[in-house]
């Protein structure tokens, strides 16, 4: 795959999957923008700080990219947050951080990046799912929420847009090492005593492949998606989880 003259935005490129696709996007000669309200980054990409949960802020960061490019080839919405906790342990700030990052983080970004596509009569926009847009899980009532509504987002998106030569498909990982994944293991050790150790090897085994996934094997199915190898998918809900949503 190459991505010569290819202008991409990511969003949360500063570290896992989001890092590691910004690597291999300019690896293949893209020319990539990381949106991240996170600065502690290795990422080699042209950094902008940004917090998608302000759509002003999404808004003068996607005008400076165009400023400067000109254009917009490539969108992977990829930032997110993650929290293990039930409704009743839920507080309602913590719900509304969630929503506003995964969901209207999202749509904001959407908002301002597909005009520009739709003026170019051409784009290619990855969404960053969850398995738990097939599925549901213990402690994952607002998250599971949040990505089963960007799975929705995904499928309408792409039917509107379809016309203007835009694909919009979403990927949806199952467990992956990510600082993401870090998080989640430490609430759960915080909230049963279970020994970190202990929870990875349930991971682990819970996986058919036997494994979780690390986060060049989700941005290689990125890197796809936004290629020109990509012609016809559209609309796509992909699972990238080691078959843990087949079962």
């Amino acid at each position: 795959m190459t991505f010569e003259k290819k202008v991409a935005i990511i969003t949360g490129g500063s570290t896992g999957i989001g890092l590691a696709t910004c690597q291999e996007l300019i690896k293949a000669g893209a020319l990539v923008y990381n949106l991240d309200i996170n600065t502690d980054t290795k990422n080699e990409s042209h950094f902008i700080q940004c917090n998608i949960t302000k759509y002003e802020e999404v808004k003068s960061a996607i005008e400076t990219v165009i400023e400067r490019e000109g254009k917009i080839d490539l969108l992977f919405a990829n930032a997110g947050i993650h929290l293990f906790a039930n409704i009743e342990e839920t507080s309602i700030e913590a719900f509304d951080n969630v929503l506003n990052t995964n969901v209207k983080g999202v749509f904001y970004t959407l908002k301002e990046v597909i005009p520009v596509m739709k003026k170019q009569q051409s784009g290619k926009i990855v969404i960053m799912g969850s398995d738990q847009v097939f599925v549901g899980k213990q402690q994952s009532a607002v998250y599971g929420l949040t990505k089963g509504a960007v799975g929705q987002l995904t499928k309408s998106t792409a039917i509107d847009y379809a016309p203007y030569n835009i694909q919009v498909n979403c990927v949806c990982p199952g467990t992956i090492d990510t600082p993401l994944l870090d998080k989640a293991v430490s609430r759960f050790n915080e909230l049963t005593g279970t020994p970190k150790e202990e929870i990875n090897e349930i991971l682990n085994n819970a996986q058919p492949m036997g494994r979780i996934a690390q986060p060049i094997e989700v941005a290689k199915t990125v890197c796809f998606l936004l290629s020109e190898e990509n012609s016809f998918m559209t609309g796509s809900l992909v699972p990238i989880d080691g078959g843990y949503t087949c079962q």
